[in-house]
């Protein structure tokens, strides 16, 4: 079973659907959000992919009086959320840009004014962050979108998976595995989990979404079949932002979308052949026939 967003499918014998996680490595600046746009076009990605939260209410309440150091000084976390937030003016440039360099664009709502938010600009499909997993009005929201729905699966138990995939429903999922450690350590990639989502939910597209430094996680999840990747991108891995130092850089990016290519035509169709390259060392080399 596959799922359809925009001209690509996802699942089945589709390449792998690559989105470059943007999110708040923008910094609030819309030209900063053109300029990682055009790092996920120049390097092959399908989307570019943001996050919309109303701050007052996505931000936890014991977060919202703490001091953040921010380039702009110290303020309340509240007022930075405010702060790095987007717009519909900024969405429509931002979200019309993505669509000129030939991807598509969607963004994770953090609450449901911004799903009513995120509709209102028709996007094409909704993204659920691992922490939002658990909030069932935000998935009954969703679903009654009729939209494509991504959900990552980070920092959840089976059980919490097991009750979020009965809100949304099977028809229209993508599941992500993912472990929300910010950069994530190899040895909580746990990449096993890729066939185990797969073999739970039947006819369910299953990708990865890395917080990892480096490619290799990645590219060992497309190996062992994850149909979509996710990977947040920046200018800098040094720039201000908490999401920087687990991103990727332009060169790393490029490089990424570049082997997860060379991988899905190396995987084959599993049906053992004698290649046409092997022709001539067999006649070389075999000495007792079949």
């Amino acid at each position: 079973m596959s799922v359809t967003i925009g001209s690509h499918q996802i699942g089945g014998t589709a390449p792998a659907f690559v989105i470059a996680e943007i999110g708040l490595n923008h910094n609030g600046s819309v030209e900063i959000a053109k300029q990682l746009i055009d790092v996920a076009a120049a390097a092959g990605a399908n989307a570019v992919k943001f996050q919309k939260r109303t701050p007052e209410i996505a931000t936890p309440e014991h977060m919202r009086d703490v001091p953040r150091e921010t380039p702009w000084g110290t303020m309340s976390y509240l007022d930075y959320r405010y702060r790095v937030e987007f717009g519909r003016d900024e969405y429509v440039e931002v979200g019309d840009y993505a669509t000129l360099r030939g991807l598509e664009w969607f963004a994770s709502p953090w609450d449901v004014p911004s799903v009513e938010f995120l509709e209102d600009l028709d996007v094409r499909a909704h993204k659920v962050a691992s922490a939002s997993l658990t909030d069932i009005e935000l998935l009954e929201a969703l679903r009654a979108t009729g939209k494509p729905v991504i959900l990552s699966t980070g920092m959840s138990t089976m059980e919490e998976i097991d009750r979020a995939v009965a809100v949304l429903g099977t028809d229209n999922l993508v599941l992500l595995h993912a472990t929300s450690t910010y950069p994530m350590e190899p040895n909580e990639a746990n990449l096993r989990m890729i066939p185990v989502l797969r073999d739970r939910f039947p006819g369910v597209p299953v990708g990865y979404s890395g917080h990892e430094r480096g490619l290799q996680i990645s590219l060992a999840a497309v190996a062992m079949g994850a149909v979509a990747v996710e990977r947040h991108i920046t200018l800098d891995r040094t720039m201000w932002g908490s999401d920087h130092a687990a991103s990727l850089e332009p060169g790393g990016f490029t490089t990424l979308v570049r082997d997860i290519r060379i991988i899905e035509e190396a995987r084959g169709d599993g049906v053992k052949k004698v290649f046409e390259g092997e022709l001539a060392p067999k006649a070389k080399l075999r000495r007792v026939g079949a």
